[in-house]
């Protein structure tokens, strides 16, 4: 799994292309890896690309518009490699696992796009913004929550999947709080192969 990369291969869904675009959304990725946390505003993302304001807005209505450009990204990254998981695997515990595997994976390889995973950098933006990450969640658990489906169906899960799968949500989300608190020192794939013995028996 890449790091956020502006080029065409990832251009989020729904922006049109355009290297001013892309550039921007780069570099607002690149601000949130700041461990400082600190709120990123219009000002300081034009500082940085060494435009005006206004520039910034002929790109984008607004900074949710902007936001919602990485989510995005976020969203088609990481149904993409679910989906394929689904596809791919037949065993209904391997693919709960590698589901959790990738989730782990994506925040340790895009440490910016962690803080907006997590929430903590749409405090005090549009409330829309942390309403799409509740629904990504919601994914998230549905996903989970069919895998262990599977194995139950196969007779290889004897507790309850609703359950488990909110538990499985619960250590991701975790996880990538640790990791962005940490400022990114502690890796949420760190001690991954004894928690999975852990989760999944």
């Amino acid at each position: 799994m890449a790091a956020y990369d502006p080029g065409p291969q990832h251009v989020p869904v729904g922006v049109e292309p355009g290297e001013r675009r892309h550039q921007i959304l780069q570099t607002l990725a690149a601000m949130l890896e700041n461990p400082r946390a600190e709120k990123v505003t219009t000002a300081a993302l034009a500082s940085k690309l060494d435009v005006s304001e206004a520039a910034l807005y002929r790109h984008f209505a607004s900074k949710a518009q902007m936001y919602e450009g990485l989510i995005e990204f976020i969203e088609t990254t990481l149904f993409t490699l679910v989906n394929k998981i689904a596809a791919e695997t037949q065993d209904g515990t391997a693919q709960a696992q590698q589901i959790v595997a990738v989730l782990l994976g994506f925040a340790d390889k895009n440490p910016g796009m962690t803080r907006v995973l997590i929430g903590d950098a749409l405090v005090n933006e549009d409330e829309r913004l942390q309403a799409r990450m509740n629904q990504l969640y919601d994914r998230i658990e549905a996903a989970l929550r069919q895998a262990l489906r599977i194995a139950q169906a196969n007779g290889n899960w004897p507790g309850d999947t609703s359950a488990t799968a909110n538990v499985l949500v619960a250590f991701v989300l975790g996880r990538w709080q640790l990791f962005a608190k940490s400022g990114f020192r502690r890796s949420p794939q760190d001690g991954w192969e004894e928690q999975r013995k852990l989760l999944f028996g």
